[in-house]
Formats: structure tokens, sequence, C-alpha cells
């Protein structure tokens, strides 16, 4: 295994991690705000906010993470990308300042405002569409060069079927996502009412993930054929990927064992996430960059990959640390040492 390889794989698992912490924290933020909206904040509100109290300073460690490896590992990808991406990045820069602020007006100033709980919820949803947007761009077909220098079609973007699958797809994976998470962790806070809300919540929007998921392999077939051909020589692992799938909403419509059916949707999208990865190979920048061209050197690949990999196992466990004190710590989920220090 060579060196852009292994590179690639770190971040790809560091990447991996964002997509799911987040949109845990994505969702939940949304649904708070919806359930603002339609007067359910009774049953939502508290369990939401014991979730996101103690994990919103872990979230983007793995954005930190990913976004100084790709430079590092893969300079070139700062020229193609740099200015393709500035008003995408600079907009999710924006929306991640607004989840920042609702943070610190909670926990310093008025608790409970509705306007910076909307504000938050709709952050939640627009964050993940904007980052999407790499995704497609990497596709190819927007990226044209110009005196040498790479620049964005915003309208063949903007009109192009596969962008618009590849922002709902992420809409709709985040509140999946959130909702699995959060009906598990209402269940253990003993919270019957909310893990009712919450378990529709899933049902509701996995049928909309999978029906995206399919979207943007048939999209391919004519956008890409190249990336769509190897898709379909790695059927086997969507079709894993599927059954997993089938598995999680099982035990939820069953109402039974929702940490299980988590578990089942964790290697649901880890099957589905390296599959795309694996079949968009070698590309970085269909078909301007392949992470051959312009890898860092040899010995600054290798410390990345040892301070990579040190940072993994340091990360891990402090969220294993997280896990037991706080989110599925008895006491904490059913708001007992909130209630003592009140």
């Amino acid at each position: 295994m060579t060196l852009e390889i292994v590179g690639i794989t770190v971040l790809i698992s560091f990447l991996f991690g964002y997509v799911i912490v987040g949109s845990i924290d994505f969702g939940a933020g949304f649904f708070n705000a919806y359930s603002l909206l339609t007067g359910k904040d009774r049953i939502l509100t508290n369990v939401i906010q014991r979730y996101l109290s103690p994990v919103w300073e872990v979230t983007n460690v793995f954005l930190v993470f990913f976004f100084v490896g790709i430079v590092g590992f893969f300079p070139s990808t700062a020229f193609y990308y740099g200015t393709v991406l500035l008003v995408p990045l600079s907009l999710s820069l924006l929306l991640l300042g607004i989840r920042g602020s609702y943070y610190a007006f909670e926990t310093y100033g008025a608790r409970g405002h509705k306007g910076y709980s909307f504000m938050y919820g709709a952050a939640g949803i627009l964050l993940p569409a904007s980052l999407s947007i790499v995704l497609t761009i990497s596709e190819g077909g927007f990226v044209e060069m110009v005196d040498g220098q790479p620049i964005l079609n915003y309208r063949e973007l903007f009109m192009s079927p596969l962008t618009w699958s590849i922002v709902v797809l992420s809409i709709a994976a985040v509140l999946y996502v959130s909702a699995v998470f959060l009906t598990w962790y209402a269940n253990e806070a003993g919270d019957r009412e909310a893990t009712d809300l919450l378990r529709k919540y899933a049902l509701i929007w996995s049928l909309p993930t999978i029906i995206t998921a399919s979207g943007i392999i048939w999209e391919l077939r004519a956008h890409n054929t190249e990336h769509y051909e190897s898709l379909l020589d790695l059927w086997w692992m969507f079709a894993l990927s599927f059954l997993l799938f089938i598995g999680t909403v099982w035990l939820l419509w069953k109402r039974k064992n929702y940490g299980l059916a988590f578990w089942l949707l964790i290697g649901q999208f880890a099957l589905a996430f390296y599959a795309y990865g694996i079949s968009h190979y070698p590309y970085l920048l269909y078909p301007h960059l392949t992470i051959y061209d312009g890898f860092t050197n040899t010995a600054m690949a290798a410390a990345l990959v040892i301070a990579f990999i040190l940072g993994f196992c340091l990360l891990i466990p402090s969220l294993f640390l997280l896990l037991r004190l706080f989110l599925f710590n008895k006491e904490y989920v059913r708001g007992r040492k909130e209630d003592e220090h009140a």
C-alpha cells in the first residue's frame, strides 16, 4: 500500500467521523427548532439540550483534521479547490459561526431564545448542503481551466440534477442519522414520549435517504460514466449497505434494540461511504487532479500519517469518555445531575 493510499484512507476515515458526529449535531438542532415551531418543544427540547451541551466542542475536530490533512498530504488541492470553493466554503464558515454563536448565547446569554434556536436549526440544514457541493464538483464537468487557473462554472453546477440529488441526500441523511441516534438516546433517558416522536421522524426520513442515494447513482450514469462503472464493480458493498438499512428500519418499526439499530446504521453508511470513495479512486477532482498529482514528499507524508494516527488514538478514547461520563451516564441522560445543580 502506497503512502498516497494510506493518506487518503486516513482522511476519508476522519471525514466519515465528521459525517456521523456532525449529522447527529446538525439534525438535533433542526429537530429542536422544528419542535419549537410545532409546539412540541416540551417533548424534545430537554433531551436534545442534554445531548448538545457536552458534544458541540468535539464535532468540528474531525473537520479540522480533514482540512489540515488534505492540504498537508495533497498540496495541489489548495490550488484547484482554493478558488473554486471560495463561495461555498465562505457560506459554510458563516454557518459554522452562527452555530458557534448559538452555543455561546445558550451558555452565557438568554437560554431558550427562539430566534437563536431557529437560526441554529436552519444552519444545521444549510451547512451539510453547502459542504456537499464539494462532492458534486469532484465529479468533474464544472471546473474549467482558463489561462491555467481553475474556474467554477456556477451555471452548470446549479443546473445539474446531480448537484441537487447530492444536496437533498445530504439533508435527508443528516435528519435520518440524527433521528435514529436521538431515538436511542431518548430511550436510554426513559423518555417514552420523546422516543416515540423521534422514532417516527427516523422512519419518515429513512425513505428519502435511500431514494436519493439511489438517485445519485442513476445521475452518475449520465454525468460521469467512469465513476458509474466503478460503482457497479462494488455492487456487493452497496448491497450489504442496503441490508443493514433494512435491519435498522425493521428494528425501529418493531421498537426493538435502538442501540443495535444505530450501529447497523453506522455500518450502512460506512459501507456506502467507503465504496463511494474507492470507486472515485484515484481522482480528487475529475479529471484534473488525482491523489498522485502533487503529493507531498515522503518524509512529510510519513510524519503526517503518524501524527494523524496518534490524533485518532487520542480522539477515540476522548469520545468514549464523553459517552461514558455524559451521553450514556444514566443520571445525566435523565436530567438528575442538571436538577442537582439547578
